[in-house]
């Protein structure tokens, strides 16, 4: 039963982690890279559809996407799904073919992210946290039934304890990495 508590504590916090990884991803550092339209959604008759789904999108060089239409009547609905998007990019469209330049982060826009990305870290901090608080209400509820003793109660919150630790630490780090790539020029 603690066991089985645990483990579902551990699954549960992996996904936090996998989600507050995703979250991260979606926040530009001047470099190009795919994933930066992975949350960007066009009307691909009548579904939305995320943009890598749509079309082909591809890093070009360093500070430049270019996105192929699989479709060439969607060539327009992405142009316009980009410059509508939170990311304020301005694709130019060639034909089929839409390439998305990158801008240089300014230093004001650089610590904007940064708060955006702690932001996302307390959030993440905080989900584990829940998820601690469930296990430990869990192992209580199990030491009102008699089902175990104070002590393997005990044992179990020391290690649902040990487990969120572990996590924020993960996520501590997550962010101290994402920090350092947003700052560096």
């Amino acid at each position: 039963m603690i066991r089985d508590i645990i483990k579902d504590a551990q699954q549960r916090m992996d996904k936090s982690i996998e989600a507050f990884k995703l979250e991260l991803a979606k926040i530009r550092t001047g470099r190009a890279h795919p994933s930066l339209l992975d949350h960007v959604s066009v009307d691909y008759y009548g579904t939305p559809t995320p943009i890598t789904r749509a079309a082909n999108v591809v890093v070009e060089d360093a500070r430049t996407l270019t996105i192929s239409a699989w479709d060439k009547a969607m060539v327009n609905i992405i142009e316009r799904a980009i410059l509508e998007s939170d990311l304020g990019l301005n694709p130019n469209t060639a034909g089929t073919v839409i390439r998305v330049p990158i801008p240089p982060l300014t230093e004001q826009r650089r610590k904007d992210l940064v708060k955006v990305i702690k932001a996302e870290a307390e959030h993440a901090r905080v989900a584990v946290r829940n998820i601690r608080r469930d296990a430990i209400a869990d192992l209580k509820d199990l030491l009102k039934e008699k089902e175990i003793s104070e002590d393997d109660e005990r044992k179990g919150q020391d290690e649902v304890q040990k487990l969120t630790d572990a996590h924020v630490k993960k996520i501590d780090e997550m962010l101290s990495a994402k920090e350092h790539e947003l700052m560096e020029i």
